[in-house]
């Protein structure tokens, strides 16, 4: 069975996101990968590098995983946990390790503190590249609140977000948010009050016909379909403070790659959710 893999470089975000992951590996029953990376460079230097440098990192790896694991048994006693470090950057450790799992968490930063939240930090090289669901964890997850948010728009990754959000809120007794935003031309707002109405029309059915085929799979999962207009990011950060996890697509961009940048709104949210974030892609 494919292991839920959770990063952790010991940080307090990363102790966060794997009480996250091992309560996910609970709820799934799957068993959870705990990976440490220390880097290249103690490796890779091009003089010698000092006596003992490579198994002191060593030995600060293992004493994080111990932790981890003790963490993780802490919140989900009786789950499977194995562990692994690796010689390579974290991003690159975490993008391997996903081929083979079924999904990743990470914390929204690490050591690095505030720059862990810039374009290149190890979060975002991840869930830009990483392949299917990346899970960035951020906001409270203490309360259990029975709600998955996800964005919904005309593209081919919503029905893999809706896969996903409708699992998860299978997997957690949860019902799920259809949300759906449409921008609207601000010189429509005072010229042409039909136009709105047809706009907000619009935009419900197709919310209604993307949804559809996930409610007839889904019959036990409760589903509210909203359809507002406004700004994408900040309606569904709005709307993630009252969720256990919201859930997007990745962009798919001309060259049909997944590139480095998710596209504004799976950025803005990873930035600014209040809870949980999943990115969810397609594998090759």
């Amino acid at each position: 069975m494919e292991p839920i893999v959770v990063g952790t470089d010991g940080s307090p975000p990363a102790d966060v996101a794997v009480e996250w992951a091992a309560e996910e590996a609970g709820r799934t029953g799957r068993p959870l990968h705990v990976l440490n990376a220390t880097g290249h460079w103690p490796c890779d230097m091009p003089f010698h590098p000092a006596p003992g440098l490579s198994e002191s990192l060593t030995e600060t790896g293992d004493r994080i995983l111990r932790a981890a694991v003790e963490r993780a048994l802490k919140a989900r006693p009786g789950i499977d946990v194995t562990t692994e470090l690796v010689h390579e950057s974290p991003a690159e450790a975490l993008r391997t390790a996903a081929g083979r799992a079924y999904e990743v968490v990470l914390g929204h930063r690490g050591l690095g503190g505030v720059a862990a939240l810039l374009l290149g930090s190890t979060g975002l090289k991840v869930a830009g590249h990483a392949p299917g669901p990346v899970i960035i964890v951020r906001g409270g997850t203490e309360e259990t609140r029975g709600e998955v948010v996800v964005g919904v728009d005309r593209s081919g990754e919503s029905a893999l977000a809706l896969r996903y959000a409708f699992e998860a809120a299978a997997i957690r007794g949860a019902w799920v948010r259809a949300v759906h935003v449409w921008e609207m031309p601000s010189v429509t707002v005072t010229a042409y009050p039909a136009a709105i109405r047809e706009g907000a029309a619009a935009a419900a059915e197709l919310l209604a016909g993307v949804v559809a085929p996930w409610r007839q799979r889904y019959p036990d999962v409760r589903v509210i379909e909203q359809a507002p207009s406004g700004h994408r990011v900040g309606e569904l950060v709005a709307r993630s403070a009252a969720a256990d996890l919201l859930v997007v697509g990745a962009r798919v961009n001309c060259n049909g790659r997944y590139g480095l940048h998710l596209g504004s709104v799976s950025h803005g949210v990873i930035h600014h959710s209040h809870c949980p974030v999943a990115v969810v892609r397609a594998r090759p």
